[in-house]
């Protein structure tokens, strides 16, 4: 499967911002689905994940409550609701898949990457 996200941009401190990532291929509701992001000089962290069918996800203490992981299984594709937007949250977002039923938060555990898109929250 081929994954493109995209909706990054610069935002301020408090904005919202939804990212989508659209995958190809006609499997895309027999993949888990995860959100990472990697910030300069840190390691990736997974953000969100969600299962095949949407109804159970996953999300660290850091982002709970404010970012929102669902997907469209008719249209290939999965989002991240952000709210409440802070300067830590800026770093570069990625979209990934796995195949299998379990949710994971390790990124070795993915079987495909999207390229990236770069999210910048300003104080």
């Amino acid at each position: 499967v081929q994954l493109q996200a995209c909706g990054g941009g610069l935002v301020q401190a408090g904005d919202s911002l939804r990212l989508p990532c659209a995958a190809s291929g006609r499997t895309f509701s027999s993949y888990v689905m995860g959100w990472f992001r990697q910030a300069p000089g840190k390691e990736r962290e997974v953000v969100a994940a969600i299962s095949r069918s949407g109804d159970s996800t996953y999300y660290p203490d850091s982002v709970k409550g404010r970012f929102t992981i669902s997907r469209d299984n008719a249209k290939n594709t999965v989002y991240l609701q952000m709210n409440s937007l802070k300067p830590e949250d800026t770093a570069v977002f990625y979209c990934a898949a796995r195949g299998g039923t379990a949710l994971s938060i390790r990124p070795e555990a993915y079987d495909y990457w999207g390229q990236g898109t770069l999210v910048t929250v300003s104080s």
